[in-house]
């Protein structure tokens, strides 16, 4: 079974930046979709930026312009660079892939804490 694991979330103040990051536990596995999700205390769970093995992105309209999605050379790892952070980020974030079969996969989540 594999699995996704992320790194890089912890607390930063407003204005600041992070990275995430999201690598599957198999080298063979190569999803046509990566995406970071994320969850806010009693919120429910958004997309907050996809990219596709052919490198298109897609973001949610409240990310635009400060995070950055990429994927790495091996193209089982995700990033999601943060910048401008606010607050209203503070969530955990989930990295999601989907394989050519459909199958979905889920990280366990890293905490982002934004302070003001």
């Amino acid at each position: 079974q594999v699995q996704l694991v992320e790194s890089g979330g912890g607390l930063v103040q407003a204005g600041g930046s992070l990275r995430l990051s999201c690598a599957a536990s198999s080298s063979s596995f190569s999803p046509n979709t990566m995406d970071w999700y994320r969850q806010a205390p009693g919120k429910r769970r958004e997309l907050v930026a996809q990219i596709t093995s052919g490198s298109r992105t897609n973001y949610a309209d409240s990310v635009k312009g400060r995070f950055t999605i990429s994927r790495g050379n091996a193209k089982n790892t995700v990033y999601l660079q943060m910048n401008s952070l606010k607050p209203e980020d503070t969530a955990v974030y989930y990295c999601h892939a989907i394989n050519t079969y459909g199958n979905n996969y889920w990280g366990q989540g890293t905490q982002v804490t934004v302070s003001s």
